[in-house]
């Protein structure tokens, strides 16, 4: 019971975002963990949880279908985001979510966010969450589909995410510069819509930032600040933290049982129904002494099949 109304405390504090301060524009650490008690691990100064830089290069492995299947599996239905422009299509986009979250403007509410952000000497809206930002990060933003004036990100700031991050973005708004970041190279990022146009022309009030590492929504997908972004094939999946190392060791299980059973297939070891099937003990030693014997050259890094064999009793 105590911990229900904690988090009710929490969801009404999250609801009040709009209030004037600009701290209070950014969730509070204490108001993030809550948030995030499922992750268990590391977390940075400001409460976002923090999974392993290695998980974070395994995950580029993984496919989209092996994501959403361990997700759906514990109960995470709606955790992947469809309908993008790519810059970059076919590299894959991996990090850590920083969070922002764009409202339409409205001059008073505006002016007391920006007016409260410049006697903290914060200065372009557009630019608060990309400070946060650090490697291994991938900028996530709601810019609620904003399209003409709406783009809060040309070539000047997408160079300082790449700087920052040496990732891409997420971005559900328009993008301006587009050839200017195209020509980052590595730049791989996913965004709604591309317009010359930007945010908050002189006299035209569009955007205004209204959450930083705080709960955001693209496309169908509840984002929470930690969450692991997997960008390929043209979606982008939204990997809760406490996932992340599941996810990643079910796909390189899945990986090397695909290439155990191809190989057998192409040998005539074993009929298609035996392979399509539940394994008996018999293929399942074949398949434990095949990682023995192949274990320097498969796809998967050798302490991870040692630690995969150390589990199974075959």
């Amino acid at each position: 019971m105590k911990k229900l109304n904690s988090l009710l405390i929490v969801f009404i504090l999250l609801a009040c975002c709009m209030q004037i301060k600009s701290q209070q524009v950014q969730i509070s650490k204490e108001q993030l963990v809550a948030l995030t008690p499922a992750w268990k691990g590391e977390r940075f100064a400001d409460g976002r949880p923090k999974v392993p830089d290695n998980i974070l290069k395994r995950m580029k492995s993984v496919s989209v279908e092996e994501a959403w299947a361990v997700m759906k599996n514990a109960g995470y239905a709606y955790q992947v985001a469809e309908g993008w422009m790519q810059i970059n299509p076919d590299s894959v986009l991996t990090g850590r979510a920083v969070t922002a979250t764009f409202m339409p403007a409205r001059p008073d509410v505006w002016g007391a966010i920006d007016t409260a952000g410049k006697k903290m000497g914060k200065r372009g809206q557009n630019t608060w969450a990309v400070d946060l930002l650090v490697k291994g990060d991938v900028y996530v933003a709601d810019q609620f589909g904003a399209h003409r004036n709406g783009p809060t990100i040309g070539d000047n700031v997408g160079n300082a995410i790449y700087a920052k991050t040496g990732n891409g973005i997420v971005y559900d708004g328009a993008l301006r510069d587009v050839e200017g970041l195209k020509e980052i190279g590595s730049f791989t990022s996913y965004y709604t819509s591309y317009d010359p146009s930007y945010h908050n022309p002189p006299g035209d009030l569009n955007t205004m930032i209204v959450g930083i590492n705080q709960p955001t929504r693209i496309r169908t997908v509840t984002v929470m600040p930690g969450d692991i972004v997997l960008g390929k094939m043209g979606v982008v999946t939204f990997i809760p933290p406490h996932l992340a190392e599941k996810v990643v060791k079910t796909s390189e299980i899945v990986r090397l049982r695909d290439m155990f059973g191809h190989q057998r297939l192409r040998e005539g070891t074993y009929t298609a129904g035996q392979i399509d099937t539940r394994w008996t003990d018999a293929i399942e030693k074949d398949f434990s002494k095949w990682l023995n014997d192949h274990i320097n050259e498969l796809p998967v890094p050798k302490e991870q099949v040692q630690e995969y064999l150390k589990e199974r009793t075959w």
